[in-house]
């Protein structure tokens, strides 16, 4: 199984609570995968601004090719022993339509929403 790179918001909480809990399975199983906060890695290799990277989750393939939201989730599920199952099931056709449309549409705007006033909650703090 080829490896992939992820790029999610370290700074979100719940991305963070849900990556740490996918790189605590990946390193007990060897998966293939390594995460990058992208509070820190270098967003000119992955071709996006901060706030294009903010807005959704990112996975690049080995040949360099990125992709988001629900199709990152699959390449990860993939991987990780616990999850491939998920992985096949979010891939069948209706399935995968109306788990784009969620994360695209609800998820990830939320998140990126709550994000930001969390981001202007602390500025105004400092």
């Amino acid at each position: 199984m080829t490896h992939i790179d992820v790029l999610y918001n370290r700074a979100c909480s719940v991305c963070r609570a849900e990556i740490t809990h996918y790189e605590t399975s990946a390193l007990a199983s060897g998966a293939p995968l390594t995460f990058q906060d992208l509070n820190t890695a270098d967003l000119g290799t992955w071709e996006m601004t901060a706030d294009q990277a903010m807005r959704r989750m990112h996975a690049r393939l080995p040949d360099g090719t990125i992709v988001s939201g629900g199709e990152a989730f699959a390449l990860i599920w993939e991987r990780l022993p616990r999850y491939r199952w998920l992985s096949r099931i979010v891939r069948v056709p209706g399935i995968r339509h109306l788990g784009e449309f969620a994360y695209n549409r609800v998820a990830a705007p939320w998140l990126y929403r709550r994000h930001k006033r969390q981001m202007a909650s602390d500025a105004a703090d400092a």
